[in-house]
């Protein structure tokens, strides 16, 4: 009896382990006799296979495999190992039922009676496809990446050990820096810097940085293979593995030389900026007593012939030469963003009108023929009357300087649409092919031998099609050659038809006195003289004090003050005028050298009337004088 109960038991545990393994179904789990034929076949085995026990119990095992595994011997070679070793595991490609296939991971173990002998072989199977597909992606992101960095050829962008040692070169750091790989890794990245930012310890405060931070960024010189240096953005960020550990640090670095050059031009034309408007600012001292001079000589009653042709002459010149100063102070505010537009809707008629008057006198002093063809209809155009009015004349001025005596030149106005076309043309001396490519650049002033002929700077044609472009238009030169004139043609947007009319003004009330202030004496002098041949009643103060002493003793109807007065400027003296009795009442114009909007918003802002730019234009002054209510001859 006890050995029936024993061996009771003993069945029972080999029937528990039985339904152990068949109820497995993530292993495939199966017995092999010794030739390598299937003898058992649990529910795992079913599920990863897909065969059915009856189906594949008696069938050698070698089914399983791909024909180029069975072809080689494989499966055969499996059972040997592990027939020798007692144990053989490997990774590969099996075959199920339908023919698909799946990665497996494969354990052959020989069993073996207790005599030794050996009775057949256990095998277990796990499908491992859906691991191997994660790490073949990952394989694969991790190709496409190295492929990615190493086409990268914008930035270098390398690793380097904790130490600063270089283990990988994209193309880009062959590209930027000069060195191949072979000549570059396991050496320490120090060699890229100079020799005083070596001695100053660069290199290692870098990556110090990198480390107390998280990341290092500088710009700085970096020297190439070739030990040429450039201008470098660098970046150096520590990098570590799951558990915290440093493995080195990435280093990106940009060449970022002509980006410095385009920043140090840019300095450099500010600086020229700034120039050109000191400069223009003071040209236009001196000009404003000779301006003054030149209106007492055009005021002075029946001249002697010689005095009046110096006198014309001068103005002339005076006009020439203010208009020079007013390009290169535009220019000065065209490079640094600072040119202000007053944007209305404009009667471009006025504008036309307005540009001939001004360019007038140099026509008639040339002997030109203008001819203009006009539509009768007024023409509305959104933008700021008076740079509109300084594109028109650059161009008709342009015209004129290059156009022989006794030419014709011919401006024409024309609508399209919404949009108005305006041209300029002259039968001159015309543009040559390469001239046409460079007539509208700062400082060019076209064929050398023309521009040689005739002065100026070269900047009316950039200043105008600046402007052009700044209302949303633009500006185009055309030529036939030399010889054979040239059309100068701009379109404005937004352009209408419409009937216009001007309001009628008040006239001027009776005279009253007028007080100038100004320190420069010739410019004050000049100014009170012009005054005094209007018929205006005119005081004189060179300084602050005097002034205020002056409009205490009799309260001035209208005061011309000179904003750059040393000890007490013309803001301290308007500020204390006004509190004086009558300097409520009293017109107020600023004068001064500057002319930009800004500054006139300035002297708005003060409290000053008006703000009138040297050398005073003699209309400018007269508008002022009936802006104020005095009366003039």
């Amino acid at each position: 009896m006890p050995a029936d109960k024993s061996f009771s038991t003993e069945q029972t545990t080999t029937d528990r382990f039985r339904l152990l393994v068949d109820a497995v179904q993530d292993y495939g789990i199966f017995m092999l006799d010794t030739q390598g034929n299937v003898v058992s076949w649990n529910t795992g085995a079913q599920r990863l296979k897909q065969y059915r026990p009856d189906e594949i119990i008696g069938r050698n095992f070698s089914v399983f495999y791909p024909p180029e595994a069975i072809a080689a011997g494989w499966p055969a070679e499996e059972l040997r190992r592990a027939e020798q070793a007692g144990r053989f595991e490997e990774e590969g490609w099996r075959i199920r039922k339908d023919g698909s296939r799946f990665w497996a991971n494969v354990v052959i173990t020989a069993l073996r009676e207790p005599d030794g002998r050996l009775a057949g072989f256990g095998k277990v199977t796990r499908d491992l496809t859906e691991r191997r597909a994660h790490e073949e992606a990952l394989r694969e992101s991790e190709q496409h990446f190295r492929l990615m960095i190493e086409g990268v050829r914008d930035y270098a962008i390398f690793m380097l050990s904790p130490d600063g040692v270089i283990e990988s070169w994209n193309s880009g750091a062959q590209l930027i820096k000069g060195y191949s790989p072979s000549e570059v890794i396991g050496k320490h990245f120090s060699l890229f810097y100079r020799p005083e930012d070596l001695e100053a310890g660069k290199p290692e405060v870098e990556l110090k940085t990198a480390l107390q931070h998280g990341r290092a960024e500088e710009e700085g010189w970096r020297m190439r293979r070739d030990g040429s240096v450039f201008w470098a953005n660098v970046v150096i960020s520590p990098v570590y593995d799951a558990n915290r550990l440093l493995r080195g640090f990435v280093k990106v670095t940009r060449d970022m030389t002509e980006r410095r050059r385009l920043y140090e031009l840019e300095k450099s034309s500010k600086r020229m900026s700034e120039f050109l408007a000191m400069l223009a600012h003071e040209l236009r001292n001196p000009l404003a007593p000779i301006r003054n001079a030149v209106t007492i000589l055009q005021l002075e009653p029946s001249p002697s012939p010689l005095v009046r042709s110096s006198r014309d002459m001068i103005d002339r010149q005076l006009s020439h030469m203010t208009r020079l100063v007013d390009d290169l102070l535009d220019v000065g505010r065209l490079t640094t963003g600072k040119i202000r537009f007053k944007t209305e809707q404009v009667p471009y008629n006025m504008v036309v009108a307005r540009s001939i008057e001004a360019v007038r006198p140099l026509l008639d002093a040339r002997r030109h023929r203008l001819t203009l063809d006009i539509p009768a209809a007024a023409l509305l155009v959104q933008g700021d009357a008076t740079r509109l009015a300084q594109v028109l004349q650059n161009l008709l001025i342009n015209a004129a300087k290059f156009t022989p005596e006794s030419g014709v030149i011919e401006l024409k106005v024309w609508q399209e649409g919404t949009q108005l076309y305006t041209s300029v043309r002259d039968n001159g001396v015309g543009l040559s092919a390469q001239a046409l490519s460079q007539i509208f650049e700062l400082f060019s002033q076209g064929d050398a031998q023309t521009a040689a002929r005739e002065s100026g700077l070269g900047i009316g044609l950039t200043l105008a099609r600046s402007l052009v472009e700044m209302h949303g238009g633009t500006l185009n030169a055309e030529s036939e050659g030399p010889g054979h004139g040239s059309t100068f043609t701009f379109f404005l947007p937004n352009a209408q038809a419409a009937a216009t009319g001007d309001g009628d003004k008040a006239g001027p009330e009776s005279g009253a006195a007028v007080l100038v202030v100004d320190d420069n004496r010739d410019a004050a002098n000049s100014l009170a003289e012009i005054l005094r041949l209007m018929g205006c009643q005119v005081k004189v103060a060179y300084d602050g004090p005097t002034a205020l002493a002056l409009f205490r003793e009799q309260a001035p109807q209208a005061v011309l003050l000179d904003l750059g007065m040393p000890d007490m400027n013309g803001y301290e003296v308007l500020t204390a005028l006004r509190a004086l009795r009558g300097g409520e009442q009293a017109t107020v114009a600023a004068l001064t050298g500057y002319g930009t909007d800004e500054d006139k918003q300035r002297a708005l802002a003060a409290g000053f009337d008006e703000h009138l730019t040297k050398p005073l234009d003699f209309a400018a002054l007269q508008a002022f004088l009936q802006t104020a209510g005095v009366a003039v001859d």
